[in-house]
């Protein structure tokens, strides 16, 4: 295995050696980290069973056009800055180097956190299946474990061979939500109704709960930008993966839960979904389509966490290569692999990071009176909203950015695309994340505040303070790395 250190930013020797994405495979990193079988068999299903809320349908749609707006005048700044470290660079030439190393270290807080978190349902999906298909009791963080080792084999490999294989898991799992949706169609109990896509099905109490599960599922478009140093054209294909992939998501979304309204029945599908969870689809699947696509569906969701776990991997790895080639975290960090690009000391990074968190929580869930649920219920539940809540904040600070940026530089740019689609984003987005502070126990499945209500959310905040902190240390006693700070391979460290 060759390694390249990064000294003198040797690290990122070779750059055409690592262009190799295009369009297709950043929109389908993008999508992957989505999970399009995970968000509708778990997070459609847990949205409708927790708020009551009909118009679900709706709301992605709404959610979509929120995202759509912000990515504007992100995709218009991605023309311009082209780092692996995406909202880190973004925030540190937009607004302030300071506050740009306080968003690396949220973004890393972030990615980490929904990345780890679904190896809590994965273990947890293939320990159930395990149990029902073979007989085999296996504890989930041995499946855990074995799926860590997976996604790091990718993960220290060459890009695309992780674009082609998530590809080809995006594309089955698109395939048999289709076949979801045509059913549903075709069964409707109640007939084919428009109940779920009416504004009076959404705007009622309980909206502010269904948004905050909602922008979840969208959690992973704004990734793109993240690869922006491996694709073949950085100035086109981020700005296009990130609108393509708002576009798909929200109207999959939209359709396909829609589709479950009318293939279970508007009346019904409250009470179906908080009895059978997850297993609603496949319950339908098998009863309407036959076991055999009943037990694919089931696992093409093992697969689509997985393809969700490379993608946050990838992105994890790459924060870690981006500050760690400006040193503002050990460089060691921003070392690659010669022969394939990878960010192969980010990777390893987040790795152990993923192993030693699994393994905190399996001996803490090893006495619970809920030792089966206990990956679902702390590390999954907990983790990935608190991540989600993380990345909402970082776009409606990356939309002020945008603003900043283009002010600063006089870049050629619409009035749109620099001030009014970014003002409007950072309202919008702000507003989100007031929703999701607002119903945070909800999320937590919580019907009372505890701890786990101010430590998750201080999980997110206290790296902000600490990286702005660190910042202003490094302007003061670090001029050389202060002034490299977001400028990735144009910074005065790389070209020196």
């Amino acid at each position: 295995m060759s390694v390249q250190a990064p000294a003198n930013h040797q690290a990122d020797a070779g750059p055409q050696n690592r262009r190799r994405l295009g369009v297709p495979s950043v929109m389908f990193m993008i999508i992957a980290a989505s999970a399009p079988l995970t968000v509708l068999a778990g997070g459609v299903t847990t949205t409708f069973a927790v708020t009551g809320v009909t118009g679900v349908p709706l709301s992605y749609l709404l959610l979509g056009a929120v995202l759509a707006v912000f990515a504007v005048g992100y995709a218009a700044m991605s023309r311009y800055v082209t780092n692996a470290g995406a909202f880190y660079a973004y925030v540190a030439q937009g607004i302030s180097r300071p506050v740009g190393v306080g968003a690396s270290l949220v973004a890393l807080m972030a990615y980490n956190l929904m990345q780890v978190g679904i190896y809590g349902l994965f273990g947890f999906t293939v320990s159930s299946l395990l149990i029902a298909r073979l007989g085999v009791n296996v504890p989930w963080w041995i499946p855990v474990l074995v799926c860590i080792a997976a996604v790091a084999v990718l993960g220290v490999n060459r890009v695309d061979l992780s674009a082609k294989v998530l590809g080809l898991l995006v594309g089955l799992e698109f395939l048999v939500v289709i076949v979801y949706d045509i059913l549903s169609f075709a069964v409707a109990p109640e007939g084919v109704s428009f109940e779920a896509l009416s504004p009076a099905s959404l705007f009622v109490p309980g909206i502010g709960a269904v948004l905050s599960f909602g922008i979840a599922a969208f959690m992973g478009f704004e990734s793109a930008a993240i690869y922006g140093e491996e694709s073949k054209d950085p100035k086109r294909t981020v700005a296009r993966a990130t609108y393509a992939a708002v576009a798909i998501i929200a109207l999959f979304y939209a359709a396909s839960s829609w589709a479950m309204t009318v293939g279970t029945g508007p009346s019904a599908v409250v009470e179906t979904s908080t009895a059978e969870g997850p297993d609603l689809i496949f319950n339908f699947l098998g009863a309407h389509g036959g076991v055999l696509l009943s037990d694919l569906a089931q696992l093409l969701f093992v697969t689509s966490l997985f393809a969700a776990l490379v993608s946050f991997h990838n992105a994890v790895a790459r924060y870690f290569f981006s500050l760690g080639r400006e040193r503002v975290i050990p460089p060691v960090l921003a070392a690659v692999r010669r022969n394939s690009g990878a960010p192969f000391a980010g990777s390893l990074a987040q790795t152990a990071i993923a192993v030693v968190v699994t393994i905190g929580f399996a001996i803490a869930g090893s006495g619970s009176d809920l030792a089966e649920l206990y990956p679902v219920l702390t590390l999954f539940t907990w983790l990935t909203n608190t991540g989600a809540m993380g990345l909402v904040l970082l776009m409606a600070v990356v939309s002020l950015s945008v603003i900043g940026f283009f002010r600063r530089r006089g870049h050629a740019a619409s009035l749109w695309a620099r001030a009014i689609a970014p003002a409007l984003g950072f309202a919008l987005l702000g507003a989100v994340f007031v929703l999701i502070v607002a119903n945070f126990n909800v999320l937590l499945g919580q019907t009372e505040s505890s701890a786990a209500t101010f430590v998750l959310p201080a999980l997110i905040v206290v790296p902000g303070v600490a990286g702005v902190l660190w910042g202003l240390w490094l302007r003061r006693s670090r001029p050389e790395i202060y002034r490299a700070i977001g400028h990735g391979e144009e910074g005065p460290l790389h070209l020196q």
